[in-house]
């Protein structure tokens, strides 16, 4: 398996306003775009082309990405005038499907679940579709017994993660030009008895940043690291400044005197020599002064 669709066209709305620059995939976590930490995730796995659906500001994919490449990975966007939902975004790329599997996986998650593990388990099997599922979590809404996938509404017994593997047979269930999800094909799979789930042991990091607290939370649930720094190697932090325990973006500039806890600075934002800024997100890119604390700026 070689090819991940990368689903990026949603509205971001519980993230708004901060989605009103940028579409939810692309928005800066741990200083770089969101949607790299997933595509890192597909690399590690063994993709090397990757589909993504754009809808939300699609000028901006090709502006953060103006090579269409992605280390090595080769990336084609399909636009979506008009929002297809997750079964019609897979009938819409059916030309770039062909014959192959695909991993399918949700823009805005970030989870260390093993891709190389559930694509082996799917290509070995003889289900059109594998589901990662857990056990736990707040939606458990599939009814998983074994290696099968037996039912999807709520009271089940497993929450699906939004990462799964299907198979080009699964397009003629799908109807053409629809904004249709992809939970019918699944019923119809389960009716035929052909929708695995590859169950994740222990317990995996899988964050959904869906919201401004779990945006906020996984942002700092690791640690930072060499490859991704708290403080962007190209942010302008003077002496005097404060920024504990928050990340500061590329270009950024914080002025001396500015006192940062727990915040989100995107790059290009400029804060301040008399802002005192705790649990903050600072998107804007006009100066931020004064007092703020769980803030949008």
């Amino acid at each position: 398996m070689r090819k991940a669709f990368l689903l990026g066209a949603g509205l971001g709305t519980r993230l708004r306003p901060m989605t009103e620059t940028l579409p939810k995939p692309l928005i800066p976590f741990r200083n770089r775009p969101l949607i790299t930490h997933v595509m890192d995730r597909c690399l590690q796995a063994g993709i090397t082309d990757i589909a993504i659906n754009t809808h939300h500001l699609p000028e901006a994919w090709p502006a953060t990405f103006p090579d269409r490449t992605y280390r090595g990975a080769t990336l084609t966007f399909f636009h979506e005038p008009e929002l297809l939902e997750t079964g019609g975004g897979i009938k819409n790329i059916a030309s770039w499907i062909g014959e192959d599997p695909v991993l399918v996986y949700n823009g805005d998650i970030i989870s260390d679940l093993p891709l190389d593990r559930l694509m082996t388990t799917h290509m070995a099997g003889n289900n059109l579709a594998t589901l990662a599922v857990r056990d736990s979590g707040p939606q458990l809404h599939l009814t998983v017994k074994g290696p099968q996938v037996q039912d999807i509404g709520k009271g089940g017994t497993h929450q699906f993660t939004g990462v799964y593997c299907i198979d080009p047979e699964i397009l003629s269930l799908i109807p053409e030009n629809r904004k249709v999800s992809v939970i019918p094909a699944f019923r119809e799979l389960i009716s035929r008895q052909r929708l695995g789930a590859y169950h994740l042991k222990g317990d995996p990091l899988w964050l959904d940043l869906g919201t401004r607290s779990s945006y906020l939370e996984a942002s700092f649930s690791a640690a930072p690291s060499d490859r991704d720094p708290l403080i962007h190697p190209k942010a302008q932090v003077a002496d005097g400044a404060h920024p504990e325990d928050s990340w500061v973006g590329e270009r950024a500039v914080i002025e001396p005197g500015a006192k940062l806890s727990g915040c989100l600075i995107w790059p290009g934002a400029h804060v301040m020599a008399d802002a005192e800024l705790t649990n903050c997100v600072v998107h804007t890119t006009s100066p931020v002064s004064g007092i703020h604390r769980d803030a949008d700026l």
